[in-house]
């Protein structure tokens, strides 16, 4: 049945004459042999009357008005005998998506609140309400640049764009959508974010020290990641199998890198657990105060670090001390005790040697023991020098 012409918008549809129900659009992107590249749709009615609209496929790809006829027909045909027809391909918009995405953030996702942020200020108002298909590259790019002139940072761009990869890839892996991200193709900030600045120990000791008077758990957490460089969403996930207190041993399962590793427990980490009611081998090392597991680093660190004014005066956000630092000192304090850099890459379970190089310079024995070397070779050739022309003199 031919559908009613109020039904069709002229402006983006044109009727193909020779074939009762396709038209095609004509892109005003595409081109396709100098001319403008169509796309074929089709219509036709269901078992209940309601039309149906169907793109079939453009002219660039082989489709033509011949073969959108024969589709059309055999959907009539399908619908005339009682047949089922093909389901419609699933294009949800982002925010559909972003509904079950929020509902995944509640079953453990580190900083799930960090993403509810970045989505209600910076993606909600602009790609919510688009299907998954329609947000395009373009579009992307069109985003980084607005944050980029509104004066956000580099990390928070980044941020924000990687969180719209992985609510698409969710979606994908979901069964939601089947097509590409289109974050693919748009380039990503680089970020220069590497921490530099390590706590010396009359820091630690003042920030361990207040930290115990207001919260005994994040003093606790703190002093673990001092001493073994755990990562916040390590420890957040330590249950009591994977602590070995008699032979110091904590099993790790990694979450950001999906593999598991080894921290050794020093005396002071052994003494602490050592104190700790020893809960059901499930049971989280460290929970929260309505006993939940932990998926976020407390405030508290922040403010003892602004209450000790440990980061008064200084604006590069490289030099300042936050709860990632404790990891970074442990690293800096093995690097500048001598440690090779290979033992220092596998306590800290990076995945590479580069990602370890960063603290080599703080191994400067090691450089002035070289140096030294090289000075002592040059030193005993002059002297094997001064003595063969001594010989010779000796000779004469």
């Amino acid at each position: 049945m031919e559908p009613d012409k109020d039904k069709i918008n002229p402006l983006k549809r044109t009727r193909v004459s020779k074939h009762k129900g396709v038209f095609y659009r004509e892109s005003s992107v595409r081109r396709h042999k100098g001319t403008p590249d169509k796309c074929f749709d089709i219509c036709y009615r269901d078992s209940r009357g309601t039309l149906i609209w169907e793109k079939i496929g453009w002219m660039s790809d082989g489709y033509t008005s011949a073969f959108a006829d024969q589709v059309r027909a055999e959907r009539i045909r399908t619908i005339r005998h009682g047949g089922e027809l093909p389901k419609k391909k699933q294009d949800p918009t982002l925010a559909e998506v972003w509904k079950r995405y929020d509902e995944w953030l509640k079953t453990g996702k580190i900083l799930p609140n960090s993403d509810r942020s970045y989505y209600k200020n910076h993606i909600e108002g602009t790609l919510s309400n688009k299907t998954l298909s329609q947000i395009s590259p373009f579009d992307l790019e069109k985003l980084k640049i607005k944050l980029m002139k509104q004066g956000f940072a580099q990390a928070t761009v980044k941020h924000v764009l990687v969180l719209v990869r992985q609510i698409i890839n969710k979606a994908i892996s979901w069964g939601m959508w089947s097509g590409e991200n289109p974050i693919k193709k748009v380039k990503l900030p680089t970020l220069n974010n590497r921490r530099e600045r390590f706590l010396t120990k009359a820091e630690m000791g003042k920030v361990l020290k207040a930290l115990q008077i207001i919260s005994p758990l994040v003093h606790d957490i703190a002093l673990l990641s001092l001493h073994t460089g755990m990562r916040a969403g390590e420890m957040f996930s330590l249950k009591w199998s994977h602590i070995d207190i008699e032979n110091g041993l904590i099993h790790i399962a990694d979450p950001k890198n999906k593999r598991s590793r080894k921290a050794f427990m020093t005396s002071t980490i052994k003494d602490m657990f050592a104190s700790y009611k020893i809960g059901k081998p499930e049971d989280f090392v460290f929970r929260s105060t309505r006993g939940k597991k932990i998926n976020e680093v407390s405030h508290t660190f922040d403010r003892v670090v602004k209450d000790l004014k440990i980061n008064e005066g200084i604006k590069d956000p490289r030099q300042k001390v936050v709860f990632h630092t404790l990891r970074h000192t442990f690293a800096s304090w093995l690097a500048i005790q001598g440690t090779p850099i290979l033992t220092i890459k596998e306590l800290m379970g990076h995945q590479s040697l580069a990602m370890t190089e960063r603290y080599s310079h703080l191994s400067p024995d090691h450089k002035k023991q070289a140096i030294e070397g090289i000075e002592n070779y040059f030193a005993a050739a002059e002297t094997s020098e001064e003595e063969h022309a001594a010989e010779e003199r000796e000779g004469n």
